[in-house]
């Protein structure tokens, strides 16, 4: 079996494009694997190109053989966009690998130890504000303009089968609610990345409203990103203590500064979504600098994620993956939550445009706040191709 193509993607995912690469073989079978491109890494899909040619003519099954050539071929370069252009191909790889065998591809990693995965509603709330104009004109969601609002949301969580549930920080003030992430997004930036009192009090009283609205049993997450240095970090977790959070998500570069963070609250401390490979988050392992290791399938490749979910668990650490964005995205990170045993538990997307599944031959089965593992060969589901061309992207 060898490669003959590779085409890349782009369909409407409401307020962001959903990007889906196709891998063909002169043997029939196709394989693919959905990519994140932004406005944080534009250019990723002609990255895949260039690196793709490299792969035709090659056997898609000896994934992990193409893998070490790639590597190879961009170790100068190591990181970023080469390796999520990579994590892509690789991907489509173990698609087809576990297609031709008739097998999940989780089985290509042992097979499944759950059967269902438990999920955790991401960006709860915060796309509502962000995209507010979206969410009420498109989709009939009404505007989170309050605190009220917020307890609502916390009420509907619970109501719509979900235990556990995640939020950014958003200030409610006379002009109207805003997102704050002043080291991560433009509008509202900060170059010291600091949070003063009226932040921090702005954060926790989101955070209480959301716990009155979830109840005292439910999972709480607030997500700070790149938004605050140390010094803010730990003022913030400190804050946050009352809440009870399962954790803050929260990005540095330097793990001896997010390991300080951590030992100076009782808040637990998820992070390292950003990184790629095992050689970067090694460092944060060896430091304790996260409770919780966030791990991007789409971003590292499966085959890396479960390596770094097996260096994580060396150093008794839990992960969870990060899935925030497609439906076959979905699918890759439930193919991972079930493969390894360290699993805390899973990110999705509930505040979604409703076509989100036309993209997929078959739905993600989501009941009960848990998505059901795929048993078909592959993914479980491949990519419909009518759906992609009657909603393309065009632009926020």
């Amino acid at each position: 079996m060898k490669i003959t193509g590779l085409e890349a993607f782009t369909a409407d995912g409401g307020w962001r494009p959903f990007c889906f690469l196709k891998m063909t073989t002169d043997e029939g079978l196709v394989g693919w694997a959905e990519f994140t491109e932004s406005q944080r890494n534009k250019g990723l899909s002609t990255v895949i190109k260039a690196m793709g040619d490299r792969v035709i003519g090659q056997d898609p099954r000896a994934w992990a053989k193409l893998t070490a050539i790639l590597y190879a071929g961009t170790r100068l370069s190591f990181g970023g966009m080469n390796q999520q252009a990579l994590a892509a191909i690789e991907n489509c790889c173990l698609d087809i690998a576990a297609q031709a065998a008739g097998v999940p591809v989780h089985a290509l990693f042992g097979g499944a130890l759950r059967e269902r995965v438990p999920l955790y509603w991401s960006h709860c709330g915060n796309f509502r504000v962000r995209h507010a104009r979206f969410f009420n004109e498109v989709l009939g969601v009404p505007p989170l303009d309050s605190l009220d609002a917020v307890k609502a949301l916390g009420r509907e969580v619970r109501a719509r089968g979900f235990s556990a549930a995640k939020t950014s920080p958003v200030l409610f003030t006379e002009e109207g609610p805003r997102t704050v992430n002043p080291g991560f997004i433009p509008a509202g930036m900060d170059f010291a990345w600091r949070a003063d009192a009226a932040v921090v009090s702005g954060i926790i009283d989101q955070l209480m409203a959301f716990r009155d609205g979830l109840g005292d049993d439910a999972a709480l997450m607030m997500d700070v990103n790149f938004s605050f240095k140390p010094e803010a970090l730990r003022r913030v977790a400190r804050a946050a203590e009352p809440a009870c959070l399962a954790w803050m998500e929260m990005d540095l570069h330097d793990p001896a500064a997010l390991a300080l963070v951590r030992g100076g609250t009782t808040t637990p401390i998820a992070s390292c979504e950003s990184l790629l490979g095992r050689r970067a988050c090694r460092p944060y392992f060896e430091a304790q600098a996260m409770d919780v290791a966030i791990v991007d399938v789409a971003w590292n490749g499966l085959a890396e994620s479960v390596r770094i979910a097996a260096q994580a668990e060396t150093y008794e650490v839990n992960v969870a993956p990060h899935s925030a964005n497609g439906p076959l995205h979905d699918l890759m990170s439930a193919h991972f939550a079930a493969a390894v045993p360290n699993l805390h538990i899973m990110e999705i997307e509930v505040d979604d445009v409703p076509w989100k599944d036309d993209f997929l031959t078959s739905p993600r089965r989501i009941e009960a706040g848990e998505i059901i593992v795929p048993t078909g060969s592959g993914w479980g589901a491949t990519i419909n191709e009518d759906a992609l061309a009657a909603r393309p992207w065009r632009g926020h």
